[in-house]
């Protein structure tokens, strides 16, 4: 057998899985920016456009959106699970906490589709399942520490801080046109309204809105507010 016949049947296979490999690494990058403009409403054909791909590449490498959706979130899932055992190891409890509240305020403001997603966790997409399993312990050692040492409030529970960080994430939505930074505000607004009797305060950082902004907010989000 010659050189040529016996080298090249094995180049070839591992080009095609080199362009196959890319293309779904620029489907994923696409959909991951998609996601985070628009939130979930959005078509694998809108991904492929974005992707500069064909719209039967994106077919044949995700079977639906939903696959998408997990291929996109589970890294950043497995990202938050991270910062909630790294907030847990902190040796200043109340610190751990506000760690691991701006950190999941931050990444929720900053993509719709994310927070989409954090709020409708599908338990029968085995990965979200999983991923729940594995985030409530580090949390509830987040708060029951920071309620040990008496800086947060006695009654406050684990779901408190989810409901408000998903208050703070709708008004980050709001106010992203023209003030993306404000929820820092509220943030500490937020966690201020949590601390245990006699804690220090945290400072609000950001200037709130004023009157003309949320006008302009408002003309955002209900264009028939515009004059």
């Amino acid at each position: 057998m010659s050189p040529t016949t016996s080298t090249s049947p094995s180049h070839a296979p591992r080009r095609l899985r080199a362009d196959a490999a890319r293309n779904q690494e620029r489907i994923v990058a696409a959909a991951r920016e998609l996601f985070g403009e628009r939130g979930l409403e959005i078509s694998l054909d809108d991904v492929a456009e974005r992707a500069g791909v064909g719209v039967g590449t994106v077919y044949r490498r995700f079977a639906g959106k939903k696959e998408l959706i997990v291929q996109v979130f589970a890294r950043q899932m497995d990202d938050f699970v991270a910062a909630a055992e790294r907030a847990g190891r902190n040796p200043d409890p109340w610190a751990g906490l506000v760690e691991f509240f701006e950190y999941a305020c931050r990444h929720l403001a900053g993509s719709r589709g994310f927070s989409e997603v954090i709020l409708e966790l599908d338990d029968r997409i085995e990965r979200f399942a999983e991923l729940r399993e594995r985030m409530q312990p580090p949390l509830n050692r987040i708060v029951e520490r920071a309620r040990a040492a008496g800086d947060l409030h006695p009654d406050v529970q684990t779901t408190d801080l989810f409901a408000l960080v998903h208050m703070i994430d709708s008004f980050a939505e709001f106010c992203r046109p023209v003030a993306p930074e404000t929820w820092r505000r509220y943030l500490a607004v937020a966690l201020n309204g949590v601390r245990g009797d006699g804690a220090a305060r945290l400072p609000l950082c950001e200037p709130a809105l004023t009157e003309e902004q949320i006008e302009q907010a408002k003309g955002k989000h209900c264009p028939s507010r515009r004059r």
